[in-house]
């Protein structure tokens, strides 16, 4: 199961991408570049395939941002800093 940024792999971002609209555009190497029309505006995700690996944090944040998709639609939760 997929919970935060910590164990996202390469079938669970592209099963997300596909069930909001995006469809496969090319690919390029390693990369699968996948396009969808988000909010009036085309945006484009590169995923990268490296096996079964988990992508790191920094990775899966990237592609959250070049989705244009809500984080909550991601299953990602900003926690609450604690005064």
């Amino acid at each position: 199961m997929v919970r935060g940024v910590r164990n996202w792999n390469f079938n669970d971002v592209v099963s997300l991408l596909k069930d909001n609209g995006f469809q496969l555009n090319h690919i390029k190497g390693s990369h699968y570049f996948y396009v969808a029309k988000i909010s009036g505006k085309m945006r484009q995700v590169c995923v990268p395939k490296h096996g079964k690996q988990a992508f790191k944090p920094r990775a899966l944040r990237g592609m959250v941002a070049q989705s244009g998709l809500p984080q909550k639609d991601w299953g990602i939760v900003k926690k609450k800093l604690k005064k």
